[in-house]
């Protein structure tokens, strides 16, 4: 597949239009719809990457795990601020509720010097 398809892809597992992603990247207007036939910038497509949680590797074809490339030893932060993802405890979605009792916890600590 090309990377303009695997964009297509990954937007729609994301509930995302190309639009989207192109103005979540902070792209010039229609970018991503160049990368038709244009290669993008390595800039670029690390932050249509970035927009998508995945590698620059998956969206160019050059792997089949949309998984970020990180280091194994290294745990990935997630801002709990962030209302696009979906947060899990055991395996069960965290309501939206108990998000904001814990958002309003860390900023109480945060406000009283407690927090990092």
């Amino acid at each position: 597949m090309t990377l303009f398809d695997n964009l297509k892809i990954m937007a729609k597992n994301h509930g995302m239009s190309l639009l989207q992603i192109n103005e979540k990247a902070g792209l010039g207007k229609n970018a991503i719809y160049k990368w038709k036939t244009q290669q993008p910038s390595t800039e670029n497509l690390q932050k249509v990457a970035r927009v998508l949680h995945t590698s620059t590797d998956y969206l160019l074809g050059n792997t089949d795990d949309p998984s970020p490339v990180s280091n194994k030893d290294e745990k990935p932060f997630l801002d709990i601020g962030d209302d696009e993802r979906i947060y899990s405890y055991r395996g069960k979605p965290v309501p939206k509720e108990y998000l904001d009792v814990i958002r309003g916890l860390m900023d109480s600590d945060i406000r009283k010097g407690k927090g990092r």
